[in-house]
């Protein structure tokens, strides 16, 4: 790792997730196995083959956002500001205005508004054109989840989107780290956010024979690693990281869970929606990860894996991480467990979520589990924390999230002692 360039830390988290509302509730619910997975509410399902889905539970947006403001924000930006509210609340910042001046927000979203896409379509269709609301493309446009932060907490520097599918909040993360290195800003919000269990997004992805089926046992739908997978469970939330160098963060006394050592990424460039059979793709994000960080494989004790539960993806990354890292990871001295098992998958938020269930990793020496391994499939050939949370003193960890058009990102999380 280059000495000379600034360390950047993660003093802050906030999250709202199929699991809870809330690092405490979130990461408790996490460590005890239960899933936040159930049939959905959203809308009337009844007639999809999928019917199953992580919907965050009691949603109530005038709790963090004024009531009056709530009708400006699609659901996926009202999760990104309420995350948002409680990362800065959770780091204790506050910022003088010459700092807001210079606070940087990077925001990952991959689909967007879609339940307000589909709501000023049918009142296109049923009222005409005349009725459609002014608050109609705010609540749809993608940018607005940086764009609603920006403007409830008053900060001026960047602030931008990025759009990776499941890649979008680890590639906002891993920006946000390089606009810090930079000196563009002084401290930066970034994560991800996602709302698309709508029946746009429930269809699509079923049409796409890329969800699991597992109507009748939703808590047990997503199997990552297990030989009974059949697809992932698409979920929604966000995730908000607070980012700031370590220098400031000791000045002000701040609460430290990690240090954000490293960012890699990479494009498979092989196929709209399958990963690259040969791995090249994760294996590439793993070690610009791994370099940018100063580190070595062996050094890396613990991996948030992509693990989606789909047949072939997980396969695809337990090779790739075996082929990085070699009896490291074939041993089992390396673990690695995907909490998409309990959340289901954020898609735009995943990477996010991921990225601060890794720096609670590190900070409180506790690995969350895979759930719902029955038997383990033997091509996931890697340690996979089946079942049951574990205790270790985690130094360096790693979190992977790879999208639909071949992206891939690799964020490298360390304690600081």
């Amino acid at each position: 790792m280059d000495t000379a360039r600034e360390r950047i830390v993660v003093t802050g988290l906030g999250m709202v997730t199929p699991c809870g509302t809330g690092v405490t509730e979130t990461w408790d619910n996490l460590l005890a196995g239960r899933s936040g997975i159930g049939l959905i509410t959203a809308f009337d399902a009844s007639e999809f083959a999928v019917r199953i889905a992580g919907e965050v539970k009691d949603w109530d947006p005038s709790v963090h956002i004024p009531k009056k403001k709530v009708r400006e924000l699609g659901r996926f930006a009202q999760f990104a500001v309420a995350s948002a509210q409680l990362a800065v609340r959770d780091a204790g910042l506050e910022l003088t205005e010459q700092e807001r001046e210079n606070a940087a927000c990077v925001m990952g979203v991959g689909m967007g508004g879609l339940e307000g896409l589909e709501r000023v379509s049918e009142v296109i269709r049923e009222k005409g054109p005349s009725k459609v609301s002014p608050y109609a493309v705010p609540t749809i446009a993608m940018n607005m989840a940086a764009g609603q932060i920006s403007i409830a907490l008053g900060i001026h520097g960047p602030s931008f989107c990025t759009a990776s599918a499941c890649a979008s909040g680890a590639h906002a993360i891993g920006e946000a780290l390089m606009l810090l290195r930079a000196g563009a800003a002084s401290v930066a919000i970034a994560g991800g956010a996602e709302a698309t269990i709508t029946p746009t997004g429930i269809a699509g992805f079923q049409a796409m024979f890329a969800l699991s089926r597992r109507n009748d046992d939703p808590k047990g739908a997503c199997r990552p690693f297990d030989t009974q997978r059949d697809g992932f469970v698409a979920s929604e939330g966000a995730a908000v990281l607070v980012l700031e160098p370590l220098t400031r963060a000791k000045r002000r006394g701040a609460r430290i869970y990690a240090e954000l050592t490293g960012y890699g990424s990479s494009c498979d460039a092989y196929h709209p929606v399958q990963p690259a059979l040969d791995g090249r793709g994760a294996m590439a994000s793993m070690r610009r990860a791994m370099q940018d960080a100063g580190l070595v494989a062996e050094q890396i004790e613990y991996i948030n894996a992509h693990g989606t539960g789909t047949p072939q993806g997980d396969v695809q990354e337990c090779k790739a991480i075996v082929d990085v890292f070699g009896h490291h990871a074939s041993d089992q001295r390396l673990w690695v467990s995907s909490t998409k098992s309990m959340t289901g998958h954020l898609l735009g938020a995943a990477g996010a979520a991921e990225a601060a269930f890794t720096a609670l990793a590190c900070a409180r020496g506790l690995v969350p589990p895979t759930i719902n391994i029955g038997e383990k499939d033997p091509q996931c050939a890697v340690d996979v924390v089946a079942n049951e949370a574990r205790e270790r003193s985690v130094r360096h960890a790693l979190s992977n999230s790879f999208g639909f058009g071949g992206t891939n990102v690799s964020l490298v999380l360390s304690r600081v002692n």
